[in-house]
């Protein structure tokens, strides 16, 4: 007999964002979406619903810039993230064929001209940019891009985690690539300098994009540095698989936020999480 296959029919989450113990302004931005093929609407910070006959976007931007240029730069990208994907995903609902990578490149792209415009046109806002990483949940498919160092954990049912998104930094190639650890990419010195970003003073964009198939008990996390800034690996996994009866009270994302700023919490603290039921 062949096996049956059940597929997953609801998408948990949870999301929060924090200031830090030393920040003045809060650059890190975050959005939950969901589109049924009429209207997209807001998501609150935390909720679940159905996959089934809808699409969900959930996206986490970290801005960089002089003054309040930062928190400028992430909430631009996060408002061309809300006009643009509904945008397409109408028309994809009416039965016109677009690909993810067309999609991201197109919403990546127009994000990056806003920015450089803006720079351009305003000293204020002279090499202001920000990173952006991005979840797109389908009935059958979770599409993800990205820019940057925010990051996007996978960690699947059947155990163990994955950093899916690339570290766009030299230092996030050395790890990558086993030349250093874990431990020495924290505290390397160059850990901050990236070489793909949104606006930022990069004259192209190339975000990465990829596909993953999900299956119920797979868990997501999209977090700025922040996060892991405070918080191992390690430490990941176990405040989101293995919580003990107090961490169990508090929702996943709050769980992580405030087990960073209590080891951490020198940079804007930010996490979705995003549990396939």
């Amino acid at each position: 007999m062949s096996e049956i296959v059940i597929r997953p029919q609801k998408v948990r989450w949870s999301a929060l964002s924090h200031l830090g113990h030393f920040r003045k302004n809060n650059e890190d931005c975050f959005v939950g979406l969901t589109f049924d093929g009429k209207e997209g609407l807001y998501l609150g910070k935390t909720g679940e619903n159905t996959i089934v006959g809808h699409d969900f976007v959930f996206a986490v931007s970290d801005g960089m810039g002089g003054a309040k240029a930062g928190e400028f730069a992430s909430k631009i990208v996060v408002e061309k993230t809300m006009k643009l994907l509904p945008k397409s995903l109408r028309s994809r609902a009416s039965g016109m064929e677009i690909g993810f990578q067309d999609l991201f490149e197109e919403l990546f792209l127009e994000s990056h001209k806003a920015l450089c415009y803006l720079g351009a046109c305003y000293p204020e806002c002279a090499e202001m940019g920000c990173t952006l990483s991005l979840c797109w949940i389908t009935p059958e498919w979770l599409y993800f891009g990205h820019i940057g160092d925010s990051r996007i954990y996978y960690f699947p049912a059947k155990g163990g985690m994955k950093q899916v998104s690339h570290d766009d930094s030299h230092v996030g190639w050395l790890l990558r690539s086993g030349k250093i650890t874990e431990r020495e990419a924290r505290n390397h010195p160059r850990k901050n300098a990236l070489q793909k970003a949104l606006g930022a003073g990069h004259q192209f964009v190339d975000p990465q994009v990829g596909a993953i198939g999900y299956e119920s008990g797979d868990i997501f996390l999209i977090c700025s540095d922040g996060i892991t800034d405070g918080l191992w690996d390690k430490n990941l996994l176990q405040l989101i698989r293995e919580p003990d009866l107090e961490q169990q009270k508090t929702a996943p994302a709050n769980r992580l936020v405030e087990a960073a700023l209590k080891n951490s919490g020198k940079d804007n603290t930010t996490a979705v999480i995003l549990e396939i039921l």
